[in-house]
């Protein structure tokens, strides 16, 4: 028996585990170059996105080192790389400002719980298929608010504080507009077009990191020998530890939880939807297969241990995965040498990043910012039907003007409700009295072109789900249907794919209306799953088996029958 088969059945298959089976040299060989690489890639972002979480340079290393590595060895996919990302920023620096760190452990760790949950439920598969303008939308708001955050250290602006709301920040820009720093400034710009134009020279070798080397080495010259000292570096501002932290004990209380849960939710959603649409760009590439359940209880596993240790939410790195597969990773070995060479480096190299300026960092973050932001996928959007534009573009604007958990939740709602809309609409409900045309029919039997309804006989169907977006529609239109009352009704679902428990109460109490009115019903076309949910209702023995049909020739054989019925009765009473 597997390791990871049990009696639950769980649906947990690291895939460090089933690949061993089939790891050769050549493929450790292929792993180790690509990891090396990708723990080099990764070392400038880690450092840049812990900075604008609100946590100190070092945080964002512990976060791309313990996640990174728990997201390789339990994970689902073959070639993520686990760590800090961009999506977080603003929700992470909202926890810390509103909660302290202290706040953010509990939210992160609570995302972790929420996230094996979610594994343990089965529920990758549902989570991938998160409305497409919501993505956009929340993901092209995160990219601005990025942007907008990065304006003080990129022009080096003399500000005492930062507020925290994203039309307050660009007034108070406004009034500091004057102090800008032409040294910072010029190495924010410089940094810019190093990370556009390197790749152009070298492939190997990230931008980010270039811009990172050069631009210290020069601001740490015009520091230390030319006495420019008004160029601002990490160390100005931070005190760099090159260790790993001690374990402290996360402060988790009612009180918190209640404070901290939406939190909680917005990043276990965020950090779901984000490592999901990795594995699966990644999948399209490499023609492996992920285990989206294995995935999010990886993730959360992470985003359990990181805390515990000070770091920040984990969750995929899509940029960094891509680089992994370019580079030839194939396997999780990749991505835990990553881990180990960003280890490596804040053992041995972690006190030279206080050396790095900060202007670079918001350098590195303005293109982070503008790769996320799908500006031109944002544009074609909005040409899409108004239902889709109507959620792109309130998910953007309450992740830019609000915060980026009432953007989730309510862009969610949003699409439900859009869609549920959409549904209804596209959903029919007929009355057929006389005839049925079967031309076209999938029902049609021999050179059976129509079928004569018999007299007192009436068929409704519903073209649809039966759900509780059409199941008052059709209870409007079964009560007043007009014209002669029937004797028989016949319910035909042939294309009812399901039904909700508000279509099942709708259909039990047409049979109650319709057994006090002396009318019989019949379905016709039900399906194995709606017959099941039936007899576990108990309205299949109500409305009796024999007049629950597979397609509508049995339905009016069975008709026929009831009419006999009815006839040799009341010829009884006349004896």
């Amino acid at each position: 028996m597997s390791l990871f088969n049990s009696k639950v059945n769980l649906d947990f298959k690291p895939k460090l585990f089933t690949q061993f089976k089939q790891y050769s040299r050549e493929k450790f060989t292929a792993d180790l170059m690509a990891g090396i690489i990708v723990g080099i890639v990764a070392l400038p972002l880690a450092i840049a996105f812990g900075i604008a979480s609100g946590v100190s340079p070092e945080k964002g290393l512990i976060t791309a080192i313990i996640g990174g590595f728990i997201v390789s060895f339990l994970g689902g996919s073959s070639v993520q790389i686990g760590g800090p990302t961009g999506a977080f920023i603003i929700i992470v620096y909202g926890i810390i400002q509103q909660f302290g760190i202290g706040g953010l452990a509990v939210a992160t760790f609570l995302a972790g719980l929420m996230l094996i949950g979610m594994g343990l439920l089965r529920l990758g598969t549902v989570i991938k298929f998160m409305p497409y303008p919501i993505i956009v939308g929340f993901t092209s708001g995160i990219a601005l608010v990025i942007f907008t955050t990065q304006m003080k250290d990129f022009f080096g602006l003399d500000m005492e504080s930062v507020p925290a709301d994203f039309v307050s920040k660009w007034i108070a820009y406004g009034k500091a507009v004057t102090t800008v720093n032409i040294g910072s400034l010029t190495v924010g710009l410089l940094s810019i077009l190093l990370i556009i134009y390197t790749p152009k020279f070298i492939k190997k070798i990230p931008g980010s990191l270039v811009a990172i080397i050069i631009m210290t080495v020069v601001v740490y010259i015009l520091k230390n020998y030319l006495g420019v000292n008004g160029i601002e570096t990490i160390g100005d501002r931070f005190e760099i530890k090159a260790s790993l932290p001690e374990p402290t004990i996360i402060p988790i209380s009612w009180e918190n939880i209640n404070l901290l849960l939406p939190a909680a939710f917005t990043i276990a959603m965020l950090g779901a939807i984000e490592s999901l649409l990795s594995a699966t760009v990644a999948d399209g590439i490499t023609g492996d297969r992920q285990n989206s359940n294995t995935e999010l209880i990886a993730q959360g596993t992470a985003n359990l241990v990181t805390p515990i240790f000070g770091g920040i939410p984990v969750t995929g790195a899509i940029a960094r995965t891509m680089t992994n597969i370019n580079n030839g990773g194939r396997s999780p070995v990749a991505g835990i040498i990553h881990a180990l060479v960003l280890l490596l480096i804040l053992l041995f190299l972690g006190p030279l990043t206080k050396h790095i300026p900060m202007a670079c960092l918001a350098g590195v973050l303005i293109i982070v910012s503008y790769n996320m932001s799908e500006w031109r996928t944002f544009c074609s959007l909005l040409k899409n039907p108004k239902s889709d534009v109507i959620v792109l573009l309130v998910t953007f604007f309450l992740t830019v003007i609000f915060d980026l958990t009432i953007a989730i939740e309510i862009g969610i709602l949003l699409a439900m409700v859009l869609l549920v809309k959409r549904i209804s609409e596209t959903s029919n409900i007929s009355v057929i009295k006389d005839e049925l045309n079967m031309e076209t029919d999938a029902e049609k039997t021999a050179d059976n072109d129509k079928l004569i309804l018999p007299k007192g006989v009436e068929v409704y169907e519903i073209d649809g789900p039966f759900f509780f977006g059409i199941a008052n529609k059709f209870e409007a239109n079964m009560r007043w249907a007009g014209g002669k009352r029937p004797k028989i009704r016949i319910i035909r679902m042939r294309k009812v794919p399901f039904m909700d428990s508000t279509g099942l109460h709708n259909l039990e109490s047409l049979y109650r209306l319709s057994d006090k009115e002396g009318i019989q019903l019949v379905l016709s076309g039900v399906n194995d799953k709606i017959k099941v949910m039936l007899d576990k209702s108990g309205l299949a023995g109500k409305i009796g088996k024999e007049n629950i049909c597979s397609n509508i020739n049995e339905a009016l054989e069975r008709v026929g029958n009831i009419q006999i019925q009815k006839t040799a009765y009341k010829g009884t009473d006349l004896i």
